[in-house]
């Protein structure tokens, strides 16, 4: 398994960077992973989605869609692919510490 370093931390990620273990997972490394996929600055609205996702992931086991963000009030889709562009839902998911969604590709 590949390792990235983040904060002088050793962490295991997969061949597309999403972390192995979402434990692993701080504010630190996804303010870094965050700038590696283009977004410079996490706002509170990039929070309020990241930190619903884990949410969500912790308590159900599954990492929310779309759809599941959209109807939980949230995020807009629109602003939504607004705060994540290029592929919304692998992106967030991405910072949040979280495995690849299923269907993105």
């Amino acid at each position: 398994m590949p390792v990235e370093v983040f904060n002088q931390k050793q962490v295991e990620v997969d061949e597309e960077g999403f972390l192995v273990n979402p434990q692993d997972w701080s504010e630190d490394i996804a303010v870094e992973i965050a700038r590696k996929e283009g977004i410079p600055e996490l706002t509170e609205e990039h929070w309020k989605v990241i930190r619903f996702m884990r949410k969500e992931y912790f308590e159900n086991g599954q990492i929310p869609t779309i759809r599941r963000l959209k109807n939980s009030g949230v995020v807009s889709v629109k602003d939504l692919y607004r705060l994540f562009p290029g592929g919304p839902a692998k992106k967030a998911a991405k910072i949040a510490g979280l495995h690849k969604p299923q269907g993105c590709v």
